[in-house]
């Protein structure tokens, strides 16, 4: 099992730069910032910009994934998005995993003056977003006129992408669904899924929903003719409600269930000092000192 851990973008340099070392130094995986302008009950704090953050957490560490948890088409444009992440690519060597949701229903969703969109709209917006970043990422310098891509929400004319990414053919997407259509889509550009397991808290229900969720996607995969042997399943642990990081035990707890439902990486929430996510360094640490036992 991969072990990752999320660390929100709220600190300042090079305060914030410790905290993706230190990720790094304790052998987590992959380490993860949020795509959001703000988020939730944190609306009010200090949130830096995505890319950014993620370049500055690039130039610090050496080994470690980097990604984004998630970036959706709320805000984002594929072409421009698709240059900010092909050079982010570039500076971590390699190292990016790009996250992809279709965008939650919050502020991010509101902010830039947008309408309210259905659910099967947002599902549209998404497939049109995943198909355009692949094109765009797959793009070869020199080859004809550019991509040009009409769709209901995105278009581009002759866009170029002069610039590449550092993986080939492009960075891994990691896709973010729980409907049947979304993990269909996942199966088919992802190179892994995420869930959250939905808005269910109480841990007697949440287990079951993760359970079920494990076996829609495999569903998806035989759909799709995907090998599930090269195919991640990644399981977010924290909520509002629910923080796995609260003690060590709980962490140990929350990873054995995740490994019998047969998921390849567990990510939690770097313990914050307090509010939403708040908890001990030591129990980071101690965390930490036990990853390679818990492998």
């Amino acid at each position: 099992m991969r072990f990752g851990l999320v660390i929100l973008p709220q600190y300042e340099w090079p305060g914030a730069g410790r905290r993706w070392r230190q990720a790094e130094e304790l052998g987590f995986d992959h380490a993860w910032t949020y795509d959001h302008l703000s988020w939730r009950g944190l609306a009010g704090e200090r949130w830096h910009a995505t890319v950014p953050t993620l370049t500055a957490a690039a130039t610090v560490t050496e080994r470690i994934r980097l990604g984004t948890f998630v970036a959706s088409p709320n805000f984002r444009h594929p072409v421009p998005f698709a240059k900010d992440v092909a050079t982010l690519d570039q500076v971590a060597g390699g190292r990016l995993i790009l996250g992809l949701g279709s965008g939650g229903t919050g502020f991010d969703a509101h902010v830039l003056g947008q309408p309210e969109i259905s659910r099967a709209e947002r599902f549209d917006r998404f497939r049109e977003f995943t198909e355009a970043l692949d094109a765009l990422l797959r793009f070869e310098r020199g080859s004809g006129e550019g991509i040009s891509y009409w769709g209901d929400h995105f278009s581009a004319v002759r866009a170029r992408m002069v610039g590449d990414p550092a993986q080939e053919p492009r960075m891994p997407f990691l896709m973010a669904a729980d409907g049947p259509r979304a993990m269909r889509l996942a199966a088919r550009y992802g190179s892994g899924w995420v869930t959250t397991g939905g808005d269910v808290d109480a841990d007697a229900a949440w287990w079951p929903r993760i359970g079920e969720l494990m076996t829609r996607m495999e569903d998806a995969c035989a759909a799709e003719e995907r090998d599930p042997a090269g195919f991640d399943t990644v399981l977010s642990l924290d909520s509002e409600a629910r923080y796995s990081m609260a003690s060590v035990a709980a962490f140990e707890d929350a990873v054995g269930r995740a490994r019998e439902l047969g998921f390849s990486d567990v990510v939690a929430h770097r313990p914050r000092e307090h509010g939403l996510y708040a908890g001990s360094e030591a129990v980071l640490e101690e965390i930490g000192a036990r990853l390679p036992a818990l492998r």
